[in-house]
């Protein structure tokens, strides 16, 4: 049985999917891009640190909505316009997750949702 997780704290899912869905032991959190959740306005065009910040804000919040915070996270997946902004991400993804820190891919990829710079998805173990 699956159950949809929904906050208006993030940014509304902008096609068929949930932000999030309870699966019992898993949690499956769809990506999160820098996305105001209010006015539905990239954050930061152009700046990958900023964007990051908005995307770990968004994620922190559908965590919340879930029931779980940070170090409930067993798995991360990363994408990202260009890797050459992996050290800034990568520094800022570090303020949010403490040791032991959560299994992680990190992916170069050609184009994401509304152009932005960084996407981020996360799995949760109950």
């Amino acid at each position: 049985m699956k159950k949809e997780i929904l906050t208006k704290e993030a940014p509304a899912p902008i096609g068929p999917y949930s932000q999030a869905i309870d699966a019992g032991s898993f949690v499956f959190c769809s990506g999160q891009i820098p996305l105001d959740p209010i006015s539905g306005e990239i954050i930061g065009t152009g700046d990958v640190e900023a964007q990051t910040r908005q995307v770990m804000k968004n994620i922190a919040a559908v965590l919340k909505e879930a029931g779980a915070d940070f170090n409930k996270v067993v798995k991360t997946t990363i994408f990202l316009k260009n890797m050459g902004d992996f050290p800034k991400v990568n520094s800022i993804y570090g303020e949010f997750f403490h040791a032991p820190f959560p299994a992680r891919s990190t992916v170069e990829v050609a184009r994401l949702p509304k152009d932005v710079l960084v996407e981020i998805e996360i799995i949760i173990a109950r």
